[in-house]
């Protein structure tokens, strides 16, 4: 959990998943469990899986040069349709050449669609997925003191701009269009996320609207591609829905993973939507045992130590959340040994790392006592170094994780990992 380590080389077998630029295969399994190495390839390179994908919201993370996250051993990042067409536009960045000539990024890229900030932004629960459904149910459902912002028809969605109350509207036939513009890699089929909160009649009708959707943007997908046939090909994931329901969760496995249109088929999956967190492997222990083994399934929205293990375990190659740059800037780090904030007092003559033998580039040239220093002088270097420090963290004990994988020991691994992180050796 302290280094990075050498990534194997991938294996000379086909892949088994190939469409255009984007293929998927398949190397280790763990034993008793659905969790698997892998490797993603895309027109912009390979992500060995599993991986975290950090999130460069607005084509940046935060605080952190495109160049700085490449050091630290990102494989790709994640950015967002719903921001980016707000600004600059997604005009702007395909006239650019894409996502990744636009920020700088040479290595492979994905956009989610922005359904989850029209129910974030529109409903109020920012950027938590993690809930509690024992406390409302109720298909109209707003986090205090918010004004909604978004209304959900068969046909999309309208919503507000959080930054200026313009109108938008968002579509199936929209949201594959500005990705196109946008020119990830990877992007996402548009889906209404649901909350916990709502009924389970809602949530019966909101995935039979969301797999019309997927369809819907398939067919878009296929159109676009043939008419941008000049650009690199975009691989398309179909997201999952079904809250807290088994037979629902199962039920969107299940039709996007046999769905096809026109011939054009989802290239991998996204398992998305609210979730009440001790429920996070069994299900995408539920979908990943639908969904077909040969293609990659990315989980939305995931960060911590233990939830990667769980993850893992049940089967999801690769996740993002924008969790390990938001905190830092709110002051917490991470450690193998857990998480601190550094404002409290006592770092303040604390003249060692964060993290002892961390290989980070804060880590190797600053002390607890400085950054807590520029914190407390409201110094902007302060976010730009933890966070530097807090994705090197992720990244690499992901990193770790498929070493494990690869190396037949990821119990033990993790049992080591987890002990180690919630204090108990």
């Amino acid at each position: 959990m302290l280094d990075p380590q050498t990534v194997p080389a991938p294996s000379p077998l086909p892949p088994d998943h190939v469409q255009g630029d984007f293929a998927f295969e398949v190397h280790d399994r763990i034993d008793g469990f659905l969790g698997r190495t892998g490797t993603i390839t895309t027109p912009h390179g390979v992500i060995q899986t599993p991986a975290f994908i950090p999130v460069a919201t607005k084509a940046t993370v935060k605080a952190v040069r495109p160049e700085e996250m490449a050091e630290l051993g990102t494989q790709a990042v994640l950015a967002n349709a719903y921001h980016l067409n707000l600004q600059p536009g997604t005009d702007v960045l395909d006239a650019a050449g894409g996502l990744g000539k636009f920020m700088n990024w040479p290595g492979p890229t994905f956009t989610d669609s922005g359904g989850f900030q029209v129910m974030s932004l529109g409903v109020g629960f920012k950027k938590v997925i993690q809930m509690d459904a024992s406390r409302v149910t109720n298909d109209e459902a707003m986090s205090e003191e918010h004004e909604r912002r978004a209304f959900v028809d068969d046909d999309g969605v309208t919503f507000k701009s959080h930054i200026d109350g313009t109108k938008h509207r968002f579509t199936p036939e929209i949201s594959m269009r500005l990705q196109h513009e946008i020119g990830a890699d990877i992007i996402f089929a548009f889906d209404e996320l649901t909350t916990l909160f709502n009924t389970r009649a809602y949530q019966e009708e909101s995935l039979e609207r969301t797999r019309l959707w997927a369809q819907r943007c398939l067919s878009a997908h296929r159109d676009l591609t043939e008419q941008r046939s000049h650009k690199p090909y975009q691989a398309l994931f179909g997201v999952l829905q079904g809250a807290q329901y088994e037979d629902l969760r199962r039920k969107a496995a299940s039709d996007l993973g046999t769905m096809m249109v026109d011939g054009q088929e989802f290239d991998g999956f996204g398992i998305g939507g609210a979730l009440e967190k001790e429920n996070l492997g069994t299900i995408v222990r539920w979908v990943s045992e639908e969904l077909p083994e040969n293609k990659p399934r990315h989980l939305l929205g995931i960060s911590e130590p233990e939830d990667f293990f769980t993850a893992i375990e049940n089967g999801a190659d690769t996740f993002d959340c924008v969790q390990p740059s938001r905190v830092a800037r709110t002051g917490r780090v991470y450690t193998p040994d857990g998480y601190f904030n550094i404002p409290q007092a006592k770092f303040k003559k604390d003249f060692s790392p964060i993290q002892e033998g961390c290989g980070c580039y804060t880590c190797q040239h600053y002390t607890k006592a400085y950054l807590h220093h520029l914190f407390k002088a409201k110094e902007m270097l302060y976010s730009t170094l933890c966070t530097i420090h807090n994705e090197y963290f992720t990244v690499q004990l992901v990193a770790d994780i498929r070493t494990s994988i690869t190396e037949g020991r990821f119990s033990e691994f993790r049992d080591a990992a987890l002990a180690r992180y919630k204090g108990k050796t």
